[in-house]
């Protein structure tokens, strides 16, 4: 069938792009342009992208697209980026591109240009059981990229294929180098395009003006000036720029809570304080894979970070959003954040983290909106 791969210019879309001509499909690649460069924003890899991905198409001998998305982009994923960060939470800006961008504006395009289904060098995996299409893991955990992907749906997933699912990230190296494809040793890419390996509070600050305030212990010690909550994420550690403090132990400082309308970040010591823990937390409103909750109350495993190892939970549906409860005490879930549930090897579909029970995460009855933060006394860990 006639295939149009996301292509851009790294070594994992080459290679799908290998993966699938080997199959017999008609492929033709198509490269999309999500960020306008901006000269404060210094260089972006965009252009040698392009050239990397018009490159593989010539050596396989596909037709090659390109399209601008750069409005869409700005519209359905950065403008929500800024004001998650102007309200003091940390958005995954990947989860609502793959949602806004790959998989609907990308989609949309691909069928325009007569594609029957498109393909990513995303690691994961489609199948089909009883009608209902699932969203797997990819056999290589340590590249396993399900996480961002849990806001698809049905219509996306039918028409989408993964070629590098069932592959691990040495095999799709080995298979670049033994077909001469010109990415083969490309490093991988890291972050976003409009990041990238820029200095992100300086890019920050661009869209929203620093605005420093007093850092303080939880207790309400002041400690020290913040440039601005945005600018900080619930276990940061490094930036800052707390020495050490008469009567405070040597270990190092951590940021365990803001108060956005104070302008107040609060920072204590220890890596493992019980200010940064939390055992239940409570969402939006949800994307399920399949279409709708596996019920009202189910048990699964829950991730809140990337990299994160499965944790077992209990989650309750409720008509806002969800609450979720673990097992086990997590540390620095963050609002803006997604938690992403699985059963086994399938990705059940997940939400964007509001609040937590930690001490400044301010959990209440669910899903009523939250008062001004006021510094309390940590849980005790189970």
């Amino acid at each position: 069938m006639k295939v149009m791969l996301g292509i851009s210019g790294g070594v994992d879309s080459s290679v799908a792009a290998l993966l699938l001509q080997q199959a017999g499909h008609q492929v033709e690649g198509l490269f999309m342009q999500n960020w306008e460069e901006d000269p404060r924003s210094g260089p972006c890899s965009a252009d040698a992208d392009r050239k990397d991905a018009v490159a593989v198409c010539g050596r396989l001998g596909l037709p090659f697209h390109a399209r601008n998305f750069a409005a869409e982009y700005w519209d359905g994923v950065f403008e929500h980026f800024l004001a998650e960060y102007r309200a003091g939470r940390t958005p995954n800006p990947d989860v609502l591109c793959n949602r806004e961008i790959k998989f609907r504006t990308f989609l949309h395009e691909a069928l325009a240009l007569g594609a029957e289904k498109i393909a990513t060098g995303h690691y994961a995996r489609v199948d089909c059981r009883d009608g209902r299409h699932r969203l797997l893991r990819a056999r290589d955990a340590s590249k396993d990229q399900s996480y961002f992907l849990h806001a698809l749906g049905q219509q996306q997933l039918a028409a989408t294929l993964f070629p590098l699912g069932e592959l691990h990230k040495t095999r799709v190296r080995e298979l670049a180098r033994e077909a001469a494809l010109p990415t083969h040793a490309k490093k991988d890419s890291t972050g976003i395009c409009f990041i990238g390996e820029r200095d992100f509070r300086s890019f920050l600050a661009q869209y929203i003006p620093a605005r420093p305030g007093e850092m303080h212990t939880p207790e309400g010690k002041r400690i020290g000036e913040h440039q601005g909550v945005m600018y900080y994420t619930l276990g940061q550690r490094h930036g800052l720029g707390i020495g050490g403090r008469d009567g405070a132990s040597g270990e190092p400082w951590y940021v365990v809570g803001k108060e956005v309308t104070a302008n107040v970040l609060y920072v204590a010591q220890g890596g493992e304080n019980d200010w940064l823990y939390s055992q239940r937390l409570q969402t939006e409103a949800p994307s399920w894979v399949d279409g709708a909750a596996p019920a009202e109350h189910f048990r699964c495993t829950a991730r809140t970070r990337y990299r994160q190892l499965d944790q077992q939970c209990t989650v309750d549906v409720h008509s806002a959003g969800l609450e979720v409860r673990f097992d086990a005490p997590q540390r620095a879930v963050t609002p803006g954040q997604s938690v992403v549930f699985y059963a086994d090897e399938v990705c059940l579909g997940g939400a964007v983290i509001a609040t937590t029970d930690a001490p400044f995460g301010q959990l209440l009855p669910p899903f009523m909106p939250s008062p001004p933060s006021t510094a309390r006394e940590p849980q005790p860990r189970a």
